[in-house]
């Protein structure tokens, strides 16, 4: 772990964890309890008698010191947040099990490469070369799954493959890309939501900056929702994730997180309109595999007709029994990605004959 903010903290016996690349997430609770979460095993409980309750209040006193913050019975919650961690601690006094604790481990690497994707099932090697085709065409798209899933590392690979003279702004609450020091010598800005400027704010600024890309951490409220159409529909290419249990959902997840009483055709057939593809990843543990697997279970893309109709076509699905269908991309996605200067094959996937149609219907409550 290499990170100065908190290089002055004594981690204690939690800096073996910290140190440990295949580890992602630790959690501490109930007087002594830990629990890791690692790329290869998914989430177990490990036994330190050393990690207590004690070295918790420790290291959260040097915490808040670190950030200016106050831990005690008056202010019981306390996040510190560096370039590569990202704690969050809970007092006695509202934890009364004992002091609580995670730890988020979001360092300045891709940790997916094509190699790695392919030998391990995270994807085909059809469907990632179909993937980076849409990011090379300029697709919006979003990624979708649980927490843990592993949505922001993709991003992060899909994102290490724009054209590296097109201008990207990333636009976080929570610090995880880290694309500008990953790739330092391009031209990309990082931008932080605070308690000032929110996702609004910050987008007017980001807009002046002439991005070609614009990259949201995740779309998890109103203003992410605001945030992400507005950049979509002013000519803007979005790369963003969002919690929801299948890609063909992605445009009734974002209208559920809006707060106002906006009318739902409009609303979805403007996603339809400007996002061209949604990616569902998964993270569960494998028996077949016997180790813990990420990977994309469906690509989902969004259109409106002739008609003024939105529609879907779920271009990639997984299915429970592990069986595997394409269908090929719709002349919409085709047209799209033609006015980019990228031109898919006909029958991409599937041939003439087994091709399936799009499925055109808009998503209703």
């Amino acid at each position: 772990m290499n990170d100065a903010i908190f290089s002055q903290i004594d981690f204690g016996p939690l800096k073996e964890f910290l140190d440990d690349d295949n580890v992602t997430d630790v959690s501490y609770s109930n007087n002594g309890q830990i629990h890791l979460k690692t790329l290869d095993k998914g989430v177990y409980a490990v036994e330190r008698p050393e990690i207590n309750n004690a070295l918790l209040e420790k290291l959260a006193f040097q915490c808040s010191n670190v950030m200016g913050k106050t831990f005690n019975m008056a202010h019981p919650l306390l996040d510190a947040e560096s370039a590569e961690l990202r704690l969050n601690f809970v007092h006695d006094s509202i934890a009364t099990n004992g002091i609580a604790c995670t730890i988020r481990k979001t360092p300045a690497k891709i940790r997916l490469n094509k190699e790695k994707l392919i030998n391990e099932k995270y994807v085909t090697e059809e469907l990632l070369e179909f993937l980076l085709t849409c990011v090379e065409g300029h697709c919006n798209i979003i990624v979708s799954g649980e927490t843990g899933s592993g949505k922001t590392e993709l991003v992060k690979y899909l994102a290490s493959h724009i054209k590296e003279n097109e201008k990207i702004i990333t636009i976080e609450d929570t610090l995880e890309l880290h694309l500008d020091k990953i790739f330092p010598h391009r031209d990309i800005v990082a931008m932080k939501t605070n308690n000032i400027a929110g996702y609004s704010d910050v987008l007017v600024a980001c807009m002046r900056q002439n991005p070609r890309w614009i990259l949201l951490s995740e779309v998890r409220s109103d203003e992410a929702v605001t945030a992400a159409r507005n950049s979509i529909s002013s000519g803007h290419n979005i790369l963003s994730t969002i919690h929801s249990d299948r890609a063909r959902n992605v445009p009734m997840r974002m209208y559920s997180l809006l707060e106002t009483n906006q009318d739902i055709d409009q609303f979805l057939k403007s996603i339809h309109r400007y996002v061209q593809l949604a990616i569902h990843v998964k993270g569960y543990m494998s028996k077949e595999l016997g180790r813990f697997q990420r990977e994309i279970v469906e690509v989902c893309e969004f259109y409106v007709d002739e008609e003024n109709v939105a529609g879907a076509n779920v271009i990639y699905k997984k299915n429970l029994d592990g069986n595997i269908t394409f269908s090929n991309p719709s002349k919409y996605l085709k047209d799209y990605l033609g006015s980019q200067g990228v031109i898919l094959k006909d029958n991409y996937f599937v041939s003439p004959e087994n091709d399936n149609e799009p499925i055109e219907e808009i998503d209703s409550l």
